[in-house]
C-alpha cells in the first residue's frame, strides 16, 4: 500500500498536461485513421497541429472545412486548401488494350506486373482492382476491366496512389465548385505508331488539345499530353478540347 501511494504521487508529479485544444482538433478531424497524411493516427496528428509541426489542411480527408474549423480553434485565420480527388491515366476498357499473353496468377495488380500482366501496354492499368480494395471511401470501382472515380466520395487520401504499382493514380486539383475534373487518360510516353500498336485510344501526340485550350492549360511533354493545373480551372474551354481529341483521351469526371 506504502509503495502504491508513492507511485500514485509520483505520478501526480510528473504528468503531463495534455493542451486541451488537442481534443478540440481532434473533433475537428474526420476520424478516418486512415494514414494518408503521414501519421500513425488522427490524435498524432492532431498533436502535431497543436505544436506546430503540421499544417491545419494536413488531414486530406477532411478538406477545406476541417481545416477551416482547425485554424479557427488555433486562431490562426483563414487557410488556403486546395482539394484533391484521385484521376486514372488509364482510359482503355479491356477489348482496347492489345492483350499478348493469358495470365494465370494471383488476381492482383501488384502480382501480374511482376509478369508484366496480359496486354501489351506496358504503362496502362492492369485490371485486377488492388486500388478498388485499397480505397476505404468506396470512391473507386471497375468498370470495363478500368478503374473509375467517383469524384464525390473521394477524399484524395491516395491510398489508390499507393496501392497503383505502376504509377497511373494520381492526385489532383479538383474543382468542387464546378464539381467536375480534367485529365489525361493516358500514360503511355512512346512515339504514335508504337501506342497504336498496344491500345486503340493511347495518347497519339498530336497536341490537338495543346492548340485547342485557351490558355494553355494543355502542354506536351514529349509524345504524351499533359494538364498545367495551374492554369487549368481558368480556362473556359473544357469541352470543346475533350471534343476535338481524336483519341477520347481527355476525360472529365463530374459530379453525379
Amino acid at each position: 500500500m506504502a509503495f502504491a501511494a508513492i507511485l500514485a504521487v509520483v505520478n501526480r508529479k510528473l504528468a503531463v498536461q495534455e493542451d486541451p485544444r488537442v481534443e478540440a482538433v481532434l473533433e475537428a478531424l474526420p476520424g478516418a485513421n486512415c494514414g494518408a497524411c503521414g501519421f500513425a493516427s488522427c490524435r498524432d496528428m492532431a498533436e502535431r497541429i497543436v505544436k506546430g509541426d503540421a499544417e491545419p489542411g494536413a488531414c486530406p480527408v477532411g478538406g477545406t472545412e476541417s481545416a477551416r474549423r482547425i485554424a479557427e480553434i488555433l486562431g490562426l485565420g483563414e487557410v488556403e486548401v486546395v482539394e484533391k480527388v484521385a484521376v486514372v491515366h488509364c482510359g482503355a476498357t479491356s477489348e482496347q488494350k492489345v492483350k499478348v499473353a493469358e495470365y494465370r496468377g494471383v488476381k492482383t495488380c501488384s502480382a501480374a506486373n511482376l509478369l508484366g500482366g496480359e496486354y501489351a501496354c506496358r504503362y496502362g492499368c492492369l485490371g485486377y482492382g488492388d486500388c478498388v480494395r485499397a480505397c476505404g471511401f468506396g470512391a473507386i470501382y471497375m468498370a470495363d476491366g478500368r478503374p473509375k472515380v467517383d469524384v464525390e466520395r473521394c477524399t484524395g487520401c491516395g491510398k489508390c496512389v499507393q496501392a497503383c504499382p505502376r504509377g497511373i493514380i494520381t492526385l489532383e486539383p479538383y474543382d468542387r465548385k464546378r464539381g467536375e475534373t480534367i485529365f489525361v487518360a493516358c500514360n503511355n510516353p512512346d512515339r504514335a505508331p508504337a501506342v497504336r500498336r498496344v491500345c486503340e485510344v493511347g495518347c497519339i501526340g498530336c497536341r490537338m488539345c495543346a492548340r485547342t485550350s485557351d490558355n494553355g492549360a494543355f502542354y506536351m511533354d514529349g509524345n504524351l499530353a499533359k494538364v498545367d493545373y495551374g492554369k487549368v480551372y481558368e480556362s473556359g474551354n473544357w469541352d470543346e478540347v475533350v471534343e476535338k481529341c481524336p483519341r477520347k483521351i481527355i476525360r472529365m469526371e463530374r459530379a453525379a
